[in-house]
């Protein structure tokens, strides 16, 4: 069982493997306004530095940044969108993603990819190299959320490796010391032992009790296991249970897999709001879709 422990700095893993990552028990203010990544519209090829294993599906890809002197200046919440590997037309294949990585680390970016067996692009990463080359690009359209957040309490609906745009707004939120806004979270894994990022979570909670509140759900979780929390998929009565009711000082954060975009609140191409959020009364203006 692979999970991230929590250190005064960078998190190391608690297996055999040598792995650091910048996702660590010090949250970092590092917002940067829009507009000044290193990456732009235009494709951007960098080379691959590093590959650590986070678990059994899921690896961290170091990547070096066009400016090896600077930091990459992403906006919080931001993703990138990379393109590599070719189907049987040639094409590239394209996906956004968001560094777990901080505006505090120069010359490099870290990525938590999920490696899906028909993930085109995950598993061209996964045959990727180091010294091996990926573009990059970044797009208004990848900017959803800028900080500050500008509401009293930010909902989190994740799945997955979903959890990587709720880093970045919890470092935002967190190491602010004079942000009050407080977090609920609702975070679905399928398995106790698949939880990314779960210790560092945890450490976070016990800093800031009252608030950063986090749920866990597992869809897939084996009977009879020692495992006392929340079972199957989010739901309306969880969110009811753990979410504040609608109003115009809240906000949801919604990042995951297309079936739990779907499910909760539409497709995340799409800005109006259909599913259980809409069920329950929620505005486009109260659903970010990262």
């Amino acid at each position: 069982m692979v999970r991230l422990s929590v250190r005064h700095g960078p998190c190391e893993l608690t297996s055999s493997s040598s792995c650091t990552i910048s996702l660590g028990h010090l949250q970092v203010f590092s917002v940067v306004p829009a507009g000044n990544c290193q990456f732009n519209d235009d494709w951007t090829e960098v080379a691959l530095k590093k590959v650590d294993h986070i678990s059994d599906d899921t690896k961290v890809f170091t990547f070096a940044t066009p400016d090896t002197s600077k930091p990459l200046n992403l906006p919080t919440c931001a993703c990138l969108l990379a393109r590599g590997g070719k189907d049987s037309d040639g094409n590239p294949f394209v996906r956004p993603y968001t560094p777990v990585s901080t505006n505090d680390v120069a010359g490099e970016f870290e990525l938590m990819v999920k490696i899906y067996p028909d993930g085109n692009l995950s598993q061209h990463m996964n045959s990727m190299k180091v010294g091996d080359t990926l573009e990059f690009k970044h797009i208004v359209f990848n900017v959803k959320k800028q900080y500050p957040f500008g509401v009293k309490n930010v909902s989190m609906l994740v799945g997955g490796t979903g959890i990587t745009p709720m880093i970045q707004a919890l470092h935002a939120i967190l190491g602010n010391k004079d942000d009050k806004t407080k977090v609920s979270m609702l975070y679905g894994s399928q398995k106790s032992d698949q939880i990314l990022a779960e210790e560092v979570l945890s450490d976070w909670q016990k800093e800031y009790p009252d608030r950063l509140s986090v749920t866990h759900v597992l869809s897939n979780e084996p009977t009879g296991s020692s495992w006392k929390g929340e079972r199957g998929f989010i739901n309306k009565d969880l969110i009811e249970k753990h979410f504040p009711a609608p109003d115009t000082e809240t906000n949801i954060f919604v990042c995951g897999p297309p079936p739990m975009y779907n499910a909760l609140c539409g497709p995340r191409e799409e800005e109006a709001v259909s599913g259980i959020l809409a069920e329950m009364g929620y505005s486009k203006e109260q659903v970010t879709k990262f």
